[in-house]
């Protein structure tokens, strides 16, 4: 039994990979930009949202994504469940550079969300913020994360359409395009 649930968590690390893989293949972030996860580590292990947090799959998913995240220089957000008014955990380097709002509450398994918990312990100087305009973003398990993302946002597709029993729903965001008849964007 113990062998089977290791299995499904090499399974599960292998297809974040890919999917880490094809969305980096396709989304490109500047250094110190923002990329914003939303993870329901609750539906990746076929529970419905917020009803099976697991810390085994957080501690598989967040560190591939942490080195990534490192080697490219970019920031990570990881958005916490609605028990936390979504609040998302950030390095405090990311509040002081874009001037985010710092607010007082812990993520907790069943207020936040194992992914949220995985990430307070793992960053260097965690900080909770209330609010975001994150440049890309991952969504696994459908936690909408639609409303810490900047204004424009274009899906970005790859091969894959879930984790484990999670719906999977990639994005990155551009400028908005402004102006009349006679704009010019290129």
């Amino acid at each position: 039994m113990e062998n089977d649930a290791s299995q499904k968590l090499q399974e599960l690390k292998q297809e974040w990979e890919g999917i880490l893989d094809g969305f980096f293949q396709q989304v490109t972030l500047r250094s110190q930009q923002i990329l914003v996860l939303g993870c329901s580590t609750s539906e990746v292990v076929g529970h419905r949202i917020g009803q099976g947090s697991s810390l085994e799959v957080a501690e598989i998913l967040l560190p591939p994504l942490l080195n990534r995240v490192h080697q490219k220089g970019i920031y990570l957000a990881v958005q916490g469940c609605e028990h936390i008014n979504r609040a998302l955990v950030v390095e405090e380097d990311c509040a002081e550079h874009y001037g985010l709002e710092i607010v007082t509450v812990l993520p907790a398994l069943h207020a936040g969300g194992a992914m949220t918990v995985k990430a307070w312990d793992s960053f260097t100087s965690p900080v909770m913020v209330e609010t975001i305009q994150g440049h890309a973003g991952i969504d696994v398990g459908d936690t909408f994360i639609g409303m810490h993302l900047r204004p424009v946002v274009i899906p970005v597709r790859i091969h894959v359409k879930e984790l484990g029993e999670a719906h999977l729903t990639l994005a990155r965001t551009r400028p908005r395009l402004i102006g009349g008849p006679r704009a010019r964007y290129e």
